[in-house]
């Protein structure tokens, strides 16, 4: 019950944001081992594994989970008991959570430092590390305005708006198809990220893409925070990361959309950004450019190619 609603409310979105979602799963995992009942070792890596299964379902696209539910299952070994087993993967699922949110202001104690006093940043989406780095550069004193996109068809941008605001920073809400019309405006681009890939490429919220376009565009540098667990191990193997697509009606309203049978609503979550249109990835081991993908993926990631061709561990990364 414990992992079916954590599921459930990752699915609907109440929870979101891939590091929520990440700390989310771990937590689930770790209640759900403690409130097991099994009596063996073997039946207890069962349970955990259609748990795991259950959420990695949920979200195909943020890799986060995946890389969460692989860190905290791996505390399950054959040799151990079963108290040895639940114990391991409570334990390791407190220090995914504990290393997660120390990651995030890691990150903003990074990123800040590329923040100059008197810039004005352009975010997109709601990212809970881009909007540390942004707040943590406005308490260190610096001088700093925001842009703040809509982010349709979810609006996650009032959310931002609101962290914002609260944080007592001048904001400019703006709708995202008005983000070329601003982007002279703006001296840097800061936002987060869904998943990583071994080449650089970023995958975030729809319109993430578009964004960067018209900031290499106008000569704007584009940073990216991102913890190290939104690393896409598997995309080393030449594999695509799942985009995935939402119900038409967050977009248009069925009792709408049944009067056009002619139209068909297309409602990708996410994009994909290249490289190229990327200055700078920031994460908690550091600042690298996004040809260093790999580095993070082969050194801190954990993930040794043999796991790769277990069906658990795929989570939302498969080919097209």
């Amino acid at each position: 019950m414990i992992v079916s609603e954590t599921a459930d409310k990752i699915k609907r979105m109440e929870i979101r944001g891939a590091g929520r979602i990440a700390r989310a799963a771990a937590e689930a995992l770790r209640d759900g081992a403690l409130a097991s009942r099994a009596v063996t070792t073997e039946a207890f890596r069962q349970e955990m594994d259609m748990a795991a299964a259950t959420l990695l379902s949920t979200r195909p696209t943020a890799v986060s989970l995946p890389n969460a539910v692989h860190m905290v299952m791996a505390g399950i070994e054959k040799h151990l008991t079963v108290d040895e087993a639940k114990a391991g993967l409570v334990t390791r699922a407190d220090e995914f959570i504990r290393s997660s949110q120390h990651a995030v202001e890691r990150i903003a104690g990074f990123g800040s430092r590329h923040i100059r006093d008197g810039d004005t940043i352009l975010t997109h989406c709601n990212s809970e590390v881009a909007l540390g780095c942004i707040i943590a550069a406005h308490k260190e004193g610096k001088e700093i305005e925001v842009f703040a996109t809509e982010v349709r068809p979810r609006n996650q941008g009032l959310i931002t708006i609101k962290t914002l605001n609260d944080a007592g920073i001048k904001t400019n809400f703006i709708v995202d198809s008005a983000v070329r019309s601003f982007i002279h405006d703006v001296d840097l681009v800061v936002v987060g990220a869904d998943a990583v890939t071994v080449n650089g490429a970023v995958v975030n919220k729809i319109g993430t893409s578009q964004v960067a376009h018209a900031a290499v565009e106008a000569r704007v540098n584009v940073m990216v925070a991102a913890e190290t667990y939104k690393f896409a191990p598997r995309t080393i193997l030449g594999e695509l990361i799942k985009i995935e697509e939402r119900a038409g009606s967050e977009v248009l309203p069925d009792e709408i959309a049944k009067t056009l049978p002619n139209v068909t609503v297309r409602n990708p979550a996410f994009d994909v950004t290249p490289a190229e249109y990327i200055d700078l990835i920031v994460t908690e081991k550091g600042a690298i450019p996004p040809q260093m993908a790999y580095v993070i993926i082969r050194d801190y990631l954990g993930w040794e190619i043999g796991e790769f061709g277990d069906p658990l561990m795929t989570g939302g990364l498969n080919n097209e």
